[in-house]
């Protein structure tokens, strides 16, 4: 009966989760983790994949799903000498349910080593030459896989887990042409190392590998996986928001001054993505179409350090003991500004069936009532009244029924993808995604949060959500109407426009920053060509 009392609280307050879901992405979200930058995850996506796409969402990649988990936030694209490696003593993984029992089914298991090649350049003539290692990770321009003057080849290998992610049986992931060694790019060092942006586009694709996966469908094995430096994706304004929202109330509710506040101000970093995409037969289980997927980073349980390291590589630790969970994402933005400052550690370590020792936070969102107090003075001056939050349907828990809400399920945190619904082409997404249907007739149900696409706003989706936008959007009707879905005639509800103080500036509230202008990839791996670390 207890279980059963805390479904139904998690269910009713699964709106209060999104209201955590803005201002800006997982960067550098938790404590601990500001400590393991390698292992942080920043943000995590999951969409249909609509590389070639018709309008209709027929064709082109149309029958697969994408994953991509993006690490080390806030790279500065001259990062050098050693750039951004990620982490050989590190286990990163991507998980995903297809039951809804908030336990992971398939796990992608991501391992990485990074060889020194030792490049050493003669130094001296005659009987006092010496050959001396050069303290670069290139010795000259780079323009090929394993190139010989890289001074450092990364590479990594997939490990597909199906059952529990530490006792399930475990497979290796391997190219179409067998080998189970895939090879990742070097971070772009700059112009004069790998080109233009043209020229590292061309390098970064010869990175991109066709895989085998073994354990699905016969014929729907096969996929594409992609580890390496992305330009950040993300828009946010994340100096003036974490600066108490260093933005005028009357700015970020008028929609004519998107971009209007201030600069994007991410856009000149980077991260380090890694992508798998997978066919969609191949991650959902018998008659349901609804995935639930989610990263984490984990670490060994202790290392040694030692005082006096060996001449190599990564050599002066010595990891050992149990994998330990360090990071965790699905839903954007969660741990970042809903979890409480004591709890966001513990956060980064549980796993989704955990998620009911968070209800406090999901049920009486602390954000709302500061954002109330930096913009009006007044900590009730935004926040909806009507707590506990049950006016946002999105139903972040659960997912929406009808939309993307397995057949059962076990309350909890992360992205749920149908994997049923039609990919749409890039150019006619509603970066508004589901939300965009409410507040005007659309068509586009294939964004978040039905799973997340990289140009959907999830800032303003969150805030208009947060602020109380569907109860202004749907009037005194109780219901809230997902345009165009079959089968859903609307989700009721017990909030009224009078529990929303911030009124009809609820309907148009943004961050200033239009997601939708950040450049993509048209195909996989999506993301765009990273910053150049000089020109």
């Amino acid at each position: 009966m207890r279980m059963k009392k805390l479904s139904l609280a998690l269910l009713a307050a699964s709106a209060a989760l999104a209201a955590g879901t803005s201002l800006a992405s997982s960067h550098r979200e938790g404590p601990s983790i500001t400590t393991s930058p390698k292992v942080d995850g920043t943000d995590f996506y999951m969409f249909r994949s609509y590389e070639g796409v018709a309008a209709n969402g027929s064709g082109g990649r149309s029958d697969y799903v994408t994953m991509i988990a993006n690490y080390q936030p806030l790279q500065a694209a001259y990062g050098g000498p050693n750039y951004f490696q990620l982490d050989a003593n590190a286990l990163y993984e991507i998980h995903v349910d297809n039951n809804g029992d908030a336990a992971e089914d398939i796990t992608f298991q991501f391992r990485f080593n990074n060889k020194l090649n030792n490049v050493s350049l003669p130094i001296g003539a005659g009987a006092n030459q010496k050959s001396i290692a050069i303290p670069l990770i290139q010795a000259g321009a780079v323009a090929n896989v394993t190139d010989a003057n890289l001074n450092v080849n990364e590479t990594y290998t997939v490990n597909v887990v199906r059952g529990d992610r530490r006792k399930g049986s475990v497979a290796a992931v391997t190219k179409a042409a067998g080998s189970a060694t895939f090879e990742k790019p070097v971070d772009y060092i700059g112009v004069k190392t790998l080109g233009n942006s043209a020229a590292y586009a061309t390098y970064a694709s010869k990175h991109v590998h066709d895989i085998k996966i073994p354990g699905c469908p016969s014929g729907k094995d096969t996929g594409r996986v992609f580890v390496g430096q992305r330009q950040e994706g993300f828009a946010v304004n994340l100096g003036p928001i974490f600066d108490l929202v260093n933005a005028p109330l009357a700015t970020i509710t008028n929609p004519a001054n998107i971009n209007a506040a201030a600069a994007n101000s991410i856009q000149n970093t980077n991260v380090t993505s890694i992508a798998i995409e997978v066919h969609k037969d191949c991650l959902t289980a018998g008659s349901e179409t609804v995935i639930g997927g989610w990263t984490t980073a984990s670490l060994r349980q202790a290392r040694l350090m030692s005082p006096n390291p060996a001449s190599g590589h990564q050599t002066s630790e010595k990891p050992g003991g149990a994998w330990v969970q360090v990071s965790r994402l699905g839903q954007p933005l969660v741990n970042e500004v809903v979890i409480g400052l004591k709890d966001k550690d513990k956060f980064n370590a549980s796993k989704p069936s955990g998620d009911g020792q968070f209800l406090d936070y999901v049920t009486n969102p602390t954000l709302p009532a500061l954002l109330g107090l930096v913009l009006t003075g007044n900590a009730a001056g935004l926040a909806p009244t009507n707590v506990p939050r049950t006016d946002l349907a999105t139903v972040f828990l659960t997912g929406i029924t009808g939309v993307n809400k397995p057949a059962t399920v076990t309350p909890s945190e992360m992205l749920r993808l149908n994997t049923a619904l039609p990919p749409v082409p890039f150019a006619s997404q509603n970066r508004l995604g589901i939300v965009g249907n409410i507040l005007a007739a659309g068509t586009d149900n294939a964004g978040f949060p039905n799973g997340r696409r990289p140009k959907d706003d999830v800032v303003d989706i969150a805030l208009v959500a947060m602020l109380g936008g569907l109860c202004m959007a749907n009037g005194d009707n109780d219901t809230y109407k997902f345009n165009s879905i079959p089968g859903v005639a609307g989700i009721t509800s017990a909030c009224k426009p009078s529990s929303v103080p911030a009124g009809a500036a609820s309907l148009t509230v943004h961050d200033a920053v239009d997601q939708a202008v950040v450049p993509f990839l048209a195909g996989f791996p999506y993301l765009n060509t990273p910053n150049a670390g000089s020109q």
